[in-house]
């Protein structure tokens, strides 16, 4: 599959998320959700290892991917979903956007790499201006919004901490076995959590058909295939092009949200769509300029090296 269908997958199904997410809570708690979704999501990932006669630790650091891809789902969605108690979605996509801000600082410091330059910081000002202006309503700060934001900008860290990790750490894993292994990691944790919060299964007649809807297409779309999907990515991209994902989703969701419910497009969110739209543009510009001129460095090294053996 080309990397470019690839990311395109995950940035819609990961647009149709919140939507999901909103269902599946209809009757249970999130806490009582997430788990749900992962255990459901696990079990269907080890079901397709087996039956493609994969193996998850056939690399000797396969269990070090595993723990740092397990960041981005414990405890990074229990603290999403914990923080939009106290914010609104609006705000929530808005301080997303700082990922790849966050993501190019831990590839700068880890991987060595800087990812910025001045027309890529623009952009990503004006896609963040962008989601300000389509989000501008619900950007509303409150006592109780601290915690809201201060969990958001935790989560930023640890999906930006994620991806980084698993890019230094080069483990030869595929895609599939990376998100087998990632919720497996991820577990534990989050059972811990139910455990201590809730301790108790929902009966299946008290889930209503639009949670029950909601968690197989989150455990199915949303988590087998979308981090299959991101893992593929990740392993042929940057993590700073990866996390522009983050500027992508809450644009389309509000679309699909208002073709699904027939709600009216604002001109607030054409505006700010317009503007993010072209941040995207000016930034895969740019990404595109760097790789021709990675493409030119490296046949100018060429050229030298068989100019220096013709020589000898």
């Amino acid at each position: 599959m080309p990397v470019y269908v690839a990311y395109a997958l995950v940035v819609i199904i990961w647009s149709t998320t919140p939507l999901a997410i909103q269902w599946s809570n209809d009757s249970v708690s999130f806490v009582t959700a997430v788990v749900m979704r992962m255990t459901l999501a696990a079990a269907l990932a080890l079901v397709a290892v087996l039956l493609l006669r994969r193996r998850l630790f056939t690399d000797a650091n396969a269990w070090k991917a595993y723990l740092a891809a397990s960041f981005g789902i414990f405890p990074n969605m229990l603290v999403v979903y914990w923080s939009a108690q106290f914010i609104p979605s609006g705000l929530i996509a808005v301080i997303f956007a700082l990922s790849p801000f966050v993501t190019g600082g831990l590839s700068w410091l880890i991987l060595k790499e800087n990812p910025f330059s001045r027309r890529r910081i623009l952009a990503l000002v004006v896609a963040l201006a962008g989601l300000c202006v389509i989000f501008w309503d619900q950007i509303q700060i409150d006592e109780r919004s601290v915690f809201g934001i201060g969990g958001i900008l935790l989560s930023c860290g640890l999906f930006s901490l994620s991806s980084v990790s698993l890019k230094r750490l080069q483990c030869s894993t595929g895609p599939l076995e990376q998100t087998a292994g990632a919720l497996l990691f991820a577990l534990p944790g989050l059972l811990l959590c139910w455990w201590l919060v809730e301790g108790t299964l929902p009966l299946p007649q008290t889930l209503s058909p639009k949670s029950l809807t909601g968690l197989l297409y989150l455990a199915v779309l949303g988590s087998l295939a979308g981090f299959t999907l991101f893992y593929f990515v990740l392993q042929r991209m940057t993590p700073s092009a990866v996390s522009l994902i983050t500027l992508m989703t809450p644009v389309l969701a509000l679309m699909i949200g208002s073709l699904v419910a027939d709600e009216h497009l604002s001109p607030s969110l054409l505006i700010g769509a317009g503007m993010v739209l072209l941040a995207l543009l000016a930034y895969l510009d740019l990404g595109v300029e760097a790789a021709l001129r990675q493409r030119l460095v490296k046949r100018k090294k060429a050229t030298q090296t068989e100019v220096e053996v013709n020589g000898a």
